[in-house]
């Protein structure tokens, strides 16, 4: 049967990219393609060429019917498995199914399937006990050779980081295990925009008002508690009417408005100000027959404005929406582009998509996605090369007006170093191997094996390595030692000796001396300071103390200096470097 459709020359390559890891490997693979651009068609061209049976998941119905509409307009006919859609048919080569309803019926899916598709994979969760993780070992239990295949415009969690560990251009996505080994295609939203298959955003500040969510706590994923959220909110009842009323005066010219509000009550809030008969207000508690009636009248442009809380992120379609108003914040570029994108399909006469983001969120549309939270507001992603590899990461960091890397956040470089020619036989499995060099790290006591700055054992002999937050408790108890903050250093030479004084935010200062003719103290400072040169970017082996003198303004400052009463003077002890803990640091709130 021939094709219908077309496919664009990027869903060839997606397509070709699957069909040619798959010849070589069972590990389950990510395709990684921006919202709009017809990941249903890679998926019916995908079922189209299997020759035995295929399992095609994904979480919500409206995505099972789209899917499996795609596939049907090749002329050939497929299954429907989804309660949601009153449908329960899994006798067919392809069946499109609901992961709810699939987990719920694991009895009727005995057959040997060769390839299971996950749309929207994001979704899958490494926990064993999961729906997806479920069905995939039953599978599997019939065929061990069974190929799992993803597709996402957003292959990240907030609380796991990426879904993969290996990207097809040559670097690693950490060292945990993933649902995903492996991305084998990835297209940048930038790609679809400038070739003209997707709608230009107009990106417009907002000038009117915007919410300042900076002072709210933050979890360890970078979002934020409802119930903080709520409580701000609720003393910015005005600039919540003023946002709204700016929202109704710049719509008067687009077709429809989707409003992505921060919690239920602030979307409440929100629609008592919009014209009821015009809007429809969408929670995870809305009945599902009165959403989908909701959604199909805002979709025969019925309603002009729908509001919702984190539901319609993804799996919606409709291609008229032409103004986006973001009132809820997120640390998350994925979640900001799948926001985005719901506006970003082409539609006739549609010119552009209005965007404003009233919640601050400080996010470019075309970043990269980092894979860890933003640390702090003035964060944005930057390259920095790794002296070890050449490798080009991408971390949060901040820039000088110039451009120029001034800080990072990057821990470990991310580049894959092929294996050794001539390695012992299986050694890494003949996989290429995450580079091993850390931009911010633990030195173990015990063998000096640079570790992350989390590792309680040692990678390298497994010892314990201590604590820092210990190390300064145990110091804070004793009436001997002296514990620093410390805001800065300065340095003075006398000869081939080097002084540094460490400063203390509050006028406490502690000194050491390193004496350049000895090479055991030339190295101890080498280790602690030239390694760590130029936020660990260019590190250097420092021959006399007049080279560090030129070039003091590169060199780090450790967070915390720790020292013990002798006689006559402090003698510092221990420094400590890329300190995370709980203790606060100089200079901070």
């Amino acid at each position: 049967m021939n094709a219908p459709f077309k496919l664009r020359p990027y869903q060839q390559e997606a397509v070709d990219a699957t069909l040619n890891h798959f010849k070589k490997s069972d590990e389950a693979a990510v395709i990684v393609l921006p919202t709009g651009a017809g990941k249903s068609l890679v998926i019916a061209e995908l079922a189209r060429l299997a020759k035995r049976k295929i399992l095609v998941l994904t979480h919500v119905k409206e995505l099972v019917e789209q899917n499996h509409a795609k596939y049907e307009s090749y002329g050939l006919t497929g299954g429907i498995f989804s309660a949601g859609l009153k449908r329960k048919e899994s006798h067919h080569q392809v069946t499109f199914a609901s992961v709810q309803s699939v987990s719920a019926n694991l009895d009727q899916f005995r057959d040997e399937y060769s390839l299971v598709i996950i749309d929207e994979c994001h979704r899958v969760s490494g926990e064993e006990t999961s729906q997806y993780q479920r069905i995939i070992e039953l599978l599997r239990q019939q065929n061990d050779a069974l190929k799992v295949l993803g597709l996402t415009a957003t292959p990240y969690r907030l609380a796991m980081g990426w879904i993969y560990r290996y990207h097809y251009r040559g670097f690693v996505r950490g060292e945990d295990d993933k649902p995903f080994q492996h991305c084998i295609y990835e297209l940048p939203l930038s790609y679809m925009i400038n070739r003209g298959y997707l709608t230009r955003p107009d990106l417009v500040n907002a000038a009117v008002a915007q919410y300042d969510f900076s002072a709210l706590p933050q979890d360890r994923f970078g979002e934020y508690a409802e119930k903080d959220v709520n409580q701000l909110l609720s003393k910015h009842k005005r600039v919540t009417r003023a946002i709204v009323e700016q929202v109704m005066e710049l719509a008067a010219e687009r077709q429809g408005v989707m409003i992505f509000a921060a919690t239920v009550d602030h979307a409440r809030e929100i629609t008592g100000y919009l014209p009821d008969h015009q809007t429809a207000l969408i929670t995870g508690a809305t009945d599902l027959k009165d959403r989908d009636l909701l959604i199909e009248r805002f979709k025969r442009r019925e309603l002009k404005y729908l509001v919702n809380v984190s539901v319609l992120t993804t799996g919606f379609d409709a291609p008229h929406v032409d103004f986006i108003a973001i009132l809820r914040p997120t640390q998350s570029v994925s979640l900001y582009q799948q926001i985005v994108g719901r506006g970003l399909r082409l539609n006739e006469g549609k010119q552009d998509c209005l965007v404003i983001d009233y919640a601050g969120n400080h996010l470019n549309l075309h970043y990269p996605e980092v894979g860890e939270p933003k640390p702090n507001p003035d964060s944005e992603p930057v390259q920095v090369f790794c002296p070890g590899c050449g490798f080009a990461n991408i971390f949060w960091g901040k820039t000088h007006s110039d451009g120029r890397v001034i800080e990072h956040y990057g821990r470990r470089c991310q580049g894959l170093l092929e294996p050794a020619q001539g390695g012992e036989p299986g050694e890494h499995n003949g996989r290429p191997q995450q580079c091993d060099y850390r931009f911010r790290f633990k030195e173990c006591p015990h063998c000096g094996a640079e570790n992350d700055i989390a590792a309680r054992n040692c990678h390298q002999c497994q010892k314990a390595i201590i604590d820092p937050d210990d190390q300064l408790r145990d110091a804070l108890k004793l009436k001997d030692a002296m514990v620093i903050r410390c805001a800065g250093i300065s340095l003075t030479v006398d000869g081939s000796k080097l002084t540094i004084t460490y400063h203390g935010e509050d006028g406490e200062e502690l000194s050491e001396s390193f004496d350049f003719r000895k090479p055991g103290q030339r190295t101890v400072f080498n280790k602690l300071f030239g390694r760590r040169f130029a936020n660990s970017q260019a590190p250097k082996v420092f021959s006399s103390a007049d080279e560090v003198l030129e070039l003091q303004a590169l060199l780090p400052a450790p967070d915390f200096v720790i020292a013990r009463k002798q006689k006559h003077y402090w003698q510092v002890q221990e420094r400590v470097f890329d300190y995370r803990g709980s203790y606060r640091k100089a200079n901070e709130a």
